[in-house]
């Protein structure tokens, strides 16, 4: 047995004989990829207080990662079709490393976002390599399987990510947090070339780069007017943004549909199962991400938990995550994709809605019901939403596949935190502002109204001011705690409202057990119960 997998997949006589220690290499590659972001929401806090981040800053520390991310990946899961799967898998965990250790090394907001950014742009080569490595590798009897496990692995990263985070945190700094990835991304290269057979596309076009730059231009653009608007006030930059997201947007859309060799073939998206599929996707992730994302801080720093401790009362959400993956296996088969999803994402949305009753007083049980049920929806959902996405692209288009699942995985992360930490720090900052406003010099009230942890750094220093004292200090952590509760609630009703409204629309989007889309082409692929045209050629 050679020492290096040298043999490419579509020159095998029959399916990979090692592809399920493969799929190990893959998952492991995936598992430091939302490791990247779940780890750094436990240690915020900790990066906050540190560095004096105001609630922007933050946002971008974690976006600074996921909007390349995001932005990138259609396009890079296209290069690595045409070039290289496994190519692509390696080069973008030697990025993602690099950017790792730069992360760790660094001592402020801008260079944290730098190496962010760097890991992002790896992270855009290894998502969509690893799925359409999956699918390459596995016969269609064994990829419901293997892609099960692959999402599995997703929301096993959500949960572990924060527990080494905060073992971490304990004796290290924030930066510890940056390494956890180094000795991982080691492992997977030499796995990668030891086991992940060479893999490409053939008979593909040219890359569609105009295509490519406007899919980067769109996201991007939009993610910043949404993290940025309450920031700027009446400052025309946030506005700019957005009119750059709509116009890139309306001129990809366009662009796509005239080109013969489209970076995304965006007539998949008339495909219902395909588009109802990708909407459920980034509806699950920004419910999950924005959640998770005021969920740890009221932890820390209401609560006062420790980032150990938060990673602890995280688990139950990856126990749960691995409760409904095996339940979907089960579901599926006998109820069809449309019923399991649509189950998946009414409980997702009853678990939002649960923390409708947070308030100063409440304590971690009162969150324990939401990461239980937003596990077993993640569970129950993913695994046959992107089964049907990959099976209605052609074999030449795997990675643009995977791009697009993982863009939809990753966009909706980013909305997730950028669309409810805005309406949270709005929220926050008015209910502050309303409580102590007049109570405190306007420097000290411009800190503790910009963050939860602006308003403990704020107390701090009333509390060491002869002419505060530390029950003025103490008075504000109250309202300050209150705020934040009152804020958490708020924003819940607003993300509970959009995955309702989303829940209905991929009910009308997804066809029936017995349905099918209807589109044209010649090749039908059954993903589940659900029918997926698939056309054989661009």
């Amino acid at each position: 047995m050679p020492l290096i997998a040298s043999i490419p997949v579509d020159r095998m006589e029959g399916p990979y004989r090692r592809r399920w220690w493969a799929l190990l290499v893959l998952c492991l590659s995936l598992l430091i990829v939302v490791m990247a972001n779940t780890s750094l929401i436990v240690a915020a806090p900790d990066m906050t207080l540190d560095l004096g981040l105001d609630s922007g800053e933050l946002q971008w520390v974690i976006d600074g990662y996921t909007v390349p991310y995001a932005a990138l990946m259609l396009v890079l899961g296209a290069v690595g079709d045409k070039y290289s799967r496994r190519g692509a898998l390696i080069t973008g965990l030697v990025i993602f490393g690099g950017g790792s250790v730069m992360g760790s090394l660094v001592d402020n907001a801008d260079a944290v976002i730098a190496a962010r950014a760097i890991m992002g742009l790896g992270a855009a080569l290894i998502m969509p390599a690893t799925l359409s490595l999956l699918v390459a590798m596995f016969p269609r009897k064994e990829r419901v399987q293997a892609i099960t496990a692959w999402a599995a692995t997703s929301g096993l990263a959500i949960a572990v990510g924060p527990l080494l985070a905060g073992w971490l945190l304990e004796d290290n700094s924030w930066g510890s947090t940056f390494l956890i990835n180094v000795p991982v991304v080691v492992i997977a290269i030499v796995a990668a070339l030891m086991l992940v057979p060479p893999s490409k596309a053939h008979g593909m076009g040219k890359l569609d780069v105009v295509g490519g730059v406007l899919s980067i231009v769109s996201v991007a653009a939009l993610v910043y007017a949404i993290i940025e608007a309450p920031h700027f006030g009446d400052d025309v930059t946030a506005v700019i943004a957005a009119v750059v997201a709509a116009i890139g947007l309306a001129v990809f859309v366009w662009w796509e549909l005239r080109h013969p060799s489209p970076m995304l073939d965006l007539s998949k998206l008339r495909n219902r199962a395909v588009a109802g599929a990708t909407l459920a996707v980034l509806l699950f992730f920004l419910a999950v991400f924005g959640s998770i994302y005021y969920s740890t801080q009221y932890l820390q720093f209401v609560l006062g938990d420790s980032p150990l401790e938060t990673g602890v009362r995280l688990l139950p959400l990856a126990i749960a995550v691995f409760v409904g993956s095996a339940v979907t296996g089960w579901l599926t088969p006998r109820l069809g994709v449309k019923v399991t999803i649509i189950f998946g994402m009414v409980l997702g949305t009853i678990a939002i809605l649960l923390l409708l009753g947070i308030d100063s007083q409440s304590g971690y049980g009162d969150f324990l019901a939401t990461l239980i049920l937003l596990g077993l929806a993640i569970g129950l959902s993913v695994s046959p939403a992107t089964d049907t996405i990959m099976g209605a692209f052609p074999e030449s288009e795997l990675g643009v596949a995977g791009g697009t699942n993982d863009t939809a995985m990753e966009l909706g992360g980013s909305l997730g935190i950028a669309i409810l930490g805005s309406v949270l720090a709005a929220t926050y900052k008015d209910e502050l502002a309303g409580a102590v406003g007049g109570q405190l010099p306007p420097a000290v009230l411009e800190t503790a109204k910009d963050s939860i942890g602006g308003a403990h750094a704020a107390a701090q220093q009333i509390a060491t001011d002869p002419a505060g004292g530390v029950s003025q200090a103490q008075a504000l952590l109250e309202a300050a705690n209150k705020a934040f509760a009152d804020a958490i609630s708020h924003t819940s009703l607003i993300g509970g409202a959009i995955l309702a409204v989303g829940t209905v629309a991929v009910a009308l989007l997804l066809p029936g057990r017995r349905s099918s889309t209807g589109d044209s082409p010649a090749t039908t692929v059954e993903t589940a119960d659900v029918s997926v045209p698939v056309s054989v050629g661009r």
